[in-house]
């Protein structure tokens, strides 16, 4: 996973620090992954109230990677996080078909943004297990 998203990052931006996003509904599985790729092992996690910004390097490659909380409190300060962003990874709950279509609702509010324009998009379909 970590070396396709490398790779996709490296090629499109020409740069080596690269600012990612990670959004999504509440419960998706944010956190998790982040730290997945940061620590290369799944940890236990608690739901994420504000955020939690990791760096992450792979090869000559370094991402700041911002994961916000998802809550429905939270979503509206998801605007906070999005000046220089270069890439947001939206993911989600795809086993969580009941909020799929609030999922898209809030994937189609938060590209219609114009600080975001320029950004790469990853829609993470995650838990398909």
């Amino acid at each position: 996973m970590g070396q396709w998203l490398a790779s996709a990052f490296k090629s499109l931006l020409g740069k080596q620090e690269v600012r990612i996003l990670m959004v999504g509904l509440d419960a998706a599985g944010k956190t998790t992954i982040l730290y997945k790729l940061k620590l290369g092992e799944i940890v236990t996690t608690i739901p994420t109230i504000g955020f939690n910004v990791e760096t992450v390097e792979y090869k000559n490659l370094k991402f700041t990677m911002w994961d916000v909380g998802g809550q429905d409190v939270l979503r509206p300060l998801w605007r906070h996080y999005y000046q220089n962003t270069n890439g947001i990874i939206f993911v989600v709950d795809s086993n969580d078909r009941e909020r799929i279509g609030k999922a898209r609702q809030e994937l189609e509010k938060m590209l219609t943004e114009d600080e975001l324009r320029n950004s790469i998009l990853l829609v993470f379909a995650n838990k398909q297990d």
